[in-house]
């Protein structure tokens, strides 16, 4: 069994409208040193498997197929435990 930490965020240069929002609320709550904020998300993955190159390659494929929107975010493994 491994576990896996995916990050998923917007490219550069991609509109974060949310981001943005959070950013102001931040600043308006009192925290003027907010400079930007991006949203992103972050999934955390059990899988029933022991080999890391295979963990990773199932996880590459979950991301590409359903997780990321490769026209608009990256993706990242952080860790494979």
């Amino acid at each position: 069994m491994l576990r896996a930490t995916v990050r998923i965020e917007l490219k550069k240069g991609v509109l974060d409208p949310q981001g943005v929002t959070i950013k102001n609320s931040l600043v308006d709550m009192g925290y003027p040193e907010v400079g930007n904020v991006r949203s992103g998300k972050v999934f955390v993955i059990d899988l029933d498997v022991d080999d890391h190159d295979k963990a990773r390659s199932i996880l590459d494929e979950m991301c590409t197929k359903l997780l990321a929107n490769p026209v608009v975010e990256t993706y990242t493994i952080e860790e494979l435990q």
